[in-house]
């Protein structure tokens, strides 16, 4: 009988399969598309975190690393009030805080996992700043140009001083990441047009904000100040446009712009009455460190705080030679970049600049110059360290729009950016090449804390920097508990006032440390005769001195 007969209305045999497997074929790219872009990510992450726990290793550990660990222990442990701790000037409670517990609970209490730490989180600073870079780029190749720039300049952090504020510190990189998830929102909010700007939008914001702001302060100046800046210029910006009706209706209009203002005002607010609460359920306490800005005529004494800044790009050659100071001139081309960038978007700021960008250059801006023109200008590099990622963002959004005016210049310009952005480039990977094979630093005082356990000297005092390093040295068998040095009062910084109890607690020797430089020397031995007495014995290994008593020092602290 031959087939079935085909005519107007009719379906052949397995045409409608192939209708339907045609319009499910662009579905299907589509998400073949997303799962190889996620593994690029997945396979990046982990290529990255393996560089910068290498790159970590090169710097030893101190007490502020160990100090850290132990609070993740104690929150780890079921202590989510942190009871008798007093964290820095910043607490990280709900930012790096849980991932070192988290970490600890799957490694343990070792130095390495503090390496660990140190190494995901920069990890994380990287991929988001690159997520950030890229939304919203026309096309694949500005894509991966933006990739290239934020990638460049974040890629080797510098030997040294360059790896512990960016790598190693417990510090505002990692506040970087949750504030460019916020802007990663809001930028996809903005792109999206209308149809997104929805009411939630600003109460993720705020809780956002809140949350990191609940773990570093710094949030008011590089994130929430920015942020309701932006949101009040735009907002005055489309009320000021004439032929929008009446005022409500133009208020109506831009309601979310006013909204964003809102949220970071809502952000403050929220994170104010959280510390309230936990400071009532007797929760940890946060050293302020008072702030002031420098007077002008002592303005002058701030002026090294630039090499500082320049520390975190890699480009500080001060006191280097050979290789070092090669690499830190070639560093200077990501400063350069940088300072194009924030110029570009400060001149553009009122000129239809994108919420984004508006809030990095305010961020950028307000950090370096508090920094410099205040008494933070005596703290370390890490002070500025968000600075790097947000500056890589900034040049990467702004940079690939620029064109010289005259078109037949345009192409030659793209070369030869392309070709020298290449070469530095180039440095760059071989300049972390090279540091990747500097050898592993081991952690302060580690032969001390030998030294300690064999001669069963188990509790004692002694400075901050030789304080919990030798507690997580020695595995918690032998602590240290730290003591001001002009002073000889408990030093609660980073340590819990429950470590200095008499009645829990029997400290019988002092540790001294002849080394010279800020992060060992201490040797109050006046003030340690005139509050504690002669000591019963005297032992000498290396730089330290340790000095024994027949009693418990500890209600004798003043």
């Amino acid at each position: 009988m031959g087939g079935m007969r085909t005519g107007v209305g009719a379906v052949a045999p397995g045409s409608g399969l192939k209708v339907a497997a045609e319009a499910l074929a662009p579905a299907r790219n589509r998400h073949g598309g997303q799962r190889r872009t996620v593994g690029a990510y997945v396979l990046a992450a982990l290529l990255l975190f393996a560089v910068y726990l290498r790159l970590s290793m090169t710097h030893g550990l101190n007490a502020d690393s160990a100090n850290i660990l132990l609070m993740g222990r104690d929150l780890l442990h079921g202590h989510l009030l942190l009871h008798g701790w007093f964290a820095s000037d910043v607490s990280f409670y709900t930012t790096e805080l849980p991932q070192y517990a988290l970490l600890i609970g799957i490694f343990g209490m070792h130095a390495q996992t503090a390496h660990i730490a140190a190494a995901m989180t920069y990890t994380l600073t990287f991929v988001v700043a690159v997520l950030l870079a890229r939304a919203g780029a026309p096309s694949r190749r500005v894509a991966l140009v933006r990739t290239l720039i934020v990638g460049g300049l974040m890629l080797a952090p510098s030997l040294g001083l360059g790896v512990f504020a960016l790598d190693l510190s417990v510090g505002h990189i990692g506040t970087s990441i949750p504030l460019m998830l916020t802007w990663l929102l809001l930028d996809r909010v903005e792109r999206g047009g209308q149809q997104l700007r929805r009411w939630w939008v600003p109460v993720v914001t705020a809780v956002l904000l809140a949350w990191v702001l609940i773990a570093d302060p710094i949030v008011l100046i590089v994130g929430i100040g920015p942020l309701a800046l932006a949101a009040l210029v735009r907002f005055a910006q489309g009320i000021a446009r004439p032929g929008q009706g009446s005022w409500l209706a133009r208020i109506r209009a831009h309601w979310y712009e006013l909204s964003l203002a809102v949220a970071a005002g809502a952000a403050y607010l929220f994170s104010w009455m959280f510390e309230h609460a936990l400071r009532a359920l007797g929760g940890f306490r946060v050293n302020a460190l008072p702030f002031y800005l420098t007077p002008l005529h002592d303005l002058h004494n701030n002026a090294p705080a630039a090499w500082k800044v320049l520390e975190i790009f890699g480009a500080n050659y001060e006191g280097l030679s050979g290789l070092q100071m090669l690499l830190a001139f070639l560093h200077l081309a990501g400063v350069f970049v940088v300072v194009l960038a924030v110029l570009v978007a400060a001149w553009r700021y009122l000129r239809g600049l994108g919420l984004v960008e508006q809030i990095l250059v305010v961020a950028i801006v307000v950090n370096v110059a508090l920094y410099m023109l205040t008494n933070a200008s005596g703290l370390a590099a890490h002070e500025v360290a968000i600075i790097v990622p947000f500056g890589g963002v900034l040049a990467a959004r702004l940079l690939p729009t620029l064109k010289p005016r005259w078109a037949r210049v345009r192409r030659p310009v793209s070369l030869a950016a392309l070709g020298a952005g290449g070469l530095v480039l180039a440095g760059y990977t071989a300049g972390l090449g090279w540091e990747l094979t500097q050898p592993t630093q081991p952690m302060a005082n580690i032969h001390l804390a030998s030294w300690l356990k064999a001669h069963h000297l188990t509790y004692g005092l002694g400075g901050y920097w030789g304080s919990s390093s030798v507690t997580l040295d020695s595995g918690g068998q032998v602590q240290i508990r730290a003591l001001m040095q002009y002073t000889m009062k408990r030093d609660l910084w980073m340590s819990n006032e429950m470590w200095y109890g008499p009645r829990s607690h029997y400290a019988n020797f002092i540790v001294l440390d002849s080394q010279p430089g800020y992060f060992s020397h201490w040797e109050p031995q006046t003030l340690i005769k005139k509050y504690f007495g002669t000591p019963a014995q005297v032992y000498h290994t290396g730089p330290y001195t340790i000095e024994v008593w027949n009693k418990n020092l500890l209600p004798e602290i003043p």
